[in-house]
């Protein structure tokens, strides 16, 4: 899995000039990502990550401040599974650095 290289952009938010994060969810961990919302078996945070990560799947979406702190707590939580880790790495990847 090759990293993305973001390319530097602004964007005006609320009049403020702000650096837009122009990474995208890699087709891996978009694949991950569906699989686990078709599961069943998925956690409830499992599935909120997934879908963060399939939103900013080939879209400019950047990461909302609510799934950011989501993310975090998962890659801190020693008992979050490898899928959540990696899922919750790419979301955080993709968030607003000046955030």
């Amino acid at each position: 899995m090759t990293p993305a290289v973001p390319v530097e952009r602004t964007v005006t938010y609320g009049g403020l000039n702000m650096a837009k994060n122009t990474k995208q969810t890699s087709q891996d961990v978009a694949a991950l990502a569906a699989r686990l919302m078709n599961n069943s078996s998925a956690s409830h945070i499992q599935r909120q990550l997934a879908g963060a990560a399939l939103a900013q799947s080939r879209t400019g979406k950047q990461t909302s401040a609510k799934m950011e702190d989501l993310a975090s707590k998962a890659l801190s939580d020693k008992r979050s599974a490898d899928d959540t880790k990696k899922l919750a790495a790419s979301v955080l990847s993709q968030a607003n650095k000046k955030r």
